[in-house]
């Protein structure tokens, strides 16, 4: 398998692939609404504040995550969150996703990122690393409509403790349905 940063270089794929997987496991509305999400992070949020990482299997993309900075009001610590996430259907349970997140992590670690944050599925996300929080460790941009999912790990080698302040993400992720 291959990783590699960015997604120029073949951005329909990348977007067909978020849309073509939600879709089969979430239905249209949900397919079209992360393929506007991706369009829009890759579209509008700035260099500095956005990873994008992809799996390659054979030539061919397989999987593909987005990491985006959020902000605390009072906090100095770099703070990313990862959403969305993808493996190809066909290609999913073959371990492609956890050495893609182990990938990002060590890249986020190398870029002197502090704290990941994500909003899913603990028994997958705790395979690489992530805890269940609640939001008096972080809060969240906006409401959350699965608490149970929101998740954190220390990249560095400091226990997590609550990040201070108010959040703020990027602007694509600043839609409730998101959260």
């Amino acid at each position: 398998m291959e990783f590699t940063s960015g997604y120029a270089d073949r951005r329909d794929d990348f977007i067909r692939l978020f849309k073509d997987t939600f879709t089969v496991s979430e239905g249209a509305a949900e397919g079209d609404l992360i393929a506007s999400l991706v369009t829009d992070m890759v579209g509008k949020v700035g260099p500095d504040d956005i990873f994008v990482l992809s799996a390659f299997e054979g030539g061919t993309l397989v999987g593909a995550v987005i990491l985006s900075r959020m902000t605390y009001a009072e906090d100095k610590r770099t703070v990313f969150i990862l959403s969305p996430a993808v493996v190809a259907t066909r290609q999913q349970g073959k371990g492609i996703g956890q050495a893609l997140l182990s990938h990002a992590m060590r890249s986020l670690r190398e870029n002197g990122v502090d704290v990941v944050l994500t909003y899913g599925d603990l028994s997958f996300y705790s395979r690489v690393g992530f805890h269940r929080i609640t939001e008096e460790i972080a809060q969240a941009p906006l409401p959350l409509s699965y608490p149970e999912g929101w998740l954190a790990q220390s990249l560095t080698e400091n226990t997590l403790t609550p990040l201070r302040g108010s959040s703020t993400c990027v602007e694509p992720l600043n839609d409730p349905a998101m959260w």
